[in-house]
């Protein structure tokens, strides 16, 4: 452990941060866990900010004129729509904030809802079930919608993921159904080729790829599609509405230098190591950077585990049979203080025979950078688990509705990266990362996405206070969204975060600290 401190103070020291946030404000829902802010988009000639309240199944519509002080200037009210919203997208282009609706029934087909500013229903257009995040292409008038077709409780209705493409350019409240194409993977059924995972009961390969998240990138006709419990990757071109490629992420080898973890929530201490582990690295929030050597993408490399009533997937180490000629040291690893209450993934039965011929634990602690065609570039390896010990040891790996909670998080996803979002400033290409359960915001500069450098790490998060009574601080980063200065109100750069957990949504001004 001291080794590891006396490293990480080097590399801190050695890349001292030239980019970090300074807050400027917050909009307090008063509405704990209960996910009263996830999702946000901005609207830089009105300077609002729309934001998903999964509490009233609706929009908060937030002025951002002062940035240090955000109020609310009205609620959109959209639960007699469907069961949920999901996400939120805006284009200046066309006045119109569009929203993602499941349906009453998850496993129906849900909708888009377009409002015009003021949240006033202009359209309702039907997209695949789930409809879970939505953004509009680079030309501003195509909806990208990631339909991501989750079974019902009992696996007895799975529908199949799709991503919808919605045509906005001639009109938004005269579109139809026309106007929507949808992009499935049924071309995929007759076989499944690679390391793509596939493996929910009974499940065609459609119906098993859940897509999750989307990016874009400008100049190109290419859109990338996260499949977190698949983890893979889809390749759209979303100009004609074709499905190029679905790629397997493949797995982090967590024997290796640099890509150690903390593995166990008993021990009561900080202890990463290399393990003989295979992360999954199943991304939720993904976002695209461009540089002279070409169009790469970021991956918050969450991990999700599939969790019904009929079908769980996840089994700790300790609950498992391990195959004895791959794990001869079986009954070590099983144990408490070391990998015994880790959360790992019974597809790691490679022959069937009922032992895990691998360990495969979900997520990767990490941000990773792929190429354009889903190729690994670089891996932050555990370096945001590393920089947890050293500034916050003693709330290390800590769980996001709970203060007293050192280490919990250790056996299951660490401290949970989901959020991702890039923003040029001062000369360089920033990368945000949010920590769904310690919280806060990694900073890397990825102006050169194979070789990033850490810039900082800010974390709003009061361990003194409670968090059901609102004194905990900002609790469980969901959605980043960036603001350039250009489009900023007070002129500076700006970063968005919504709080699932505490229900905030914080503003913060990106500054130059040398």
């Amino acid at each position: 452990m001291l080794r590891c401190l006396i490293a990480l103070t080097a590399l801190t020291c050695t890349l001292s941060a030239q980019v970090s946030l300074q807050r400027l404000g917050s909009y307090e829902s008063g509405v704990f866990d209960e996910s009263a802010a996830e999702i946000a988009a901005y609207h830089a000639p009105t300077e609002r900010l729309y934001v998903v309240n999964g509490d009233l199944n609706g929009l908060d519509v937030i002025s951002l004129a002062d940035p240090t002080a955000p109020g609310l200037l009205f609620h959109v009210d959209l639960s007699a729509l469907g069961s949920g919203v999901q996400s939120v997208a805006v284009s200046s282009r066309l006045r119109t904030v569009a929203v993602a609706v499941a349906a009453d029934v998850s496993t129906d087909d849900g909708f888009v809802a377009l409002l015009d500013l003021d949240g006033n229903l202009r359209n309702t257009l039907s997209v695949g079930a789930l409809p879970d995040m939505l953004t509009f292409a680079p030309d501003n008038t195509t909806l990208l919608v990631a339909n991501e077709g989750e079974p019902n409780d009992d696996y007895s209705i799975d529908p199949e993921g799709s991503v919808s493409i919605i045509d906005l350019s001639m009109g938004v409240a005269s579109a139809t159904q026309g106007n929507v194409q949808t992009v499935d993977f049924t071309s995929l059924n007759a076989t499944v080729t690679g390391d793509l995972r596939v493996f929910g009961p009974n499940a065609t390969v459609a119906q098993d790829l859940e897509p999750e998240y989307i990016t874009t990138a400008r100049g190109s006709n290419l859109c990338w599609v996260s499949l977190q419990e698949n983890n893979a990757l889809a390749i759209i071109d979303w100009t004609t509405a074709t499905l190029l490629d679905v790629v397997s992420l493949g797995r982090k080898d967590h024997t290796l230098d640099g890509n150690g973890l903390d593995a166990s929530d008993k021990d009561d201490a900080i202890h990463i190591a290399n393990w003989p582990l295979q992360g999954l690295y199943m991304p939720d929030a993904i976002a695209s950077v461009r540089t002279a050597a070409g169009i790469f993408i970021l991956s918050a490399n969450e991990g999700d585990a599939r969790e019904y009533d009929t079908f769980e997937e996840e089994i700790e180490v300790e609950d498992a049979d391990l195959d004895p000629t791959v794990f001869p040291n079986a009954a070590e690893l099983q144990q408490d203080e070391t990998l015994g209450s880790l959360a790992v993934s019974i597809t790691g039965d490679i022959d069937g025979d009922g032992d895990l011929d691998r360990l495969e634990s979900y997520g990767a602690r990490s941000m990773s950078v792929w190429d354009a065609m889903g190729n690994l570039v670089w891996d932050s390896g555990d370096l945001f688990e590393r920089i947890v010990a050293e500034r916050f040891p003693e709330h290390f790996n800590s769980t996001n509705d709970d203060n007293d909670s050192f280490d919990n998080r250790s056996d299951n996803k660490g401290p949970e990266p989901e959020g991702v979002t890039v923003g040029q400033v001062f000369g360089k290409q920033v990368a945000f990362v949010g920590l769904e359960r310690m919280g806060g915001i990694m900073l890397l500069d990825v102006s050169d996405p194979t070789d990033p450098i850490f810039l900082d790490y800010v974390l709003d998060r009061d361990f003194s206070g409670d968090p059901e009574a609102g004194t905990g601080g900002d609790l469980g980063p969901e959605g980043l969204v960036f603001v350039s200065a250009a489009r900023s109100p007070n002129g500076h750069p700006l970063l968005i975060v919504s709080n699932e957990v505490s229900g905030n949504t914080a503003i913060y001004q990106v500054v130059e600290t040398r």
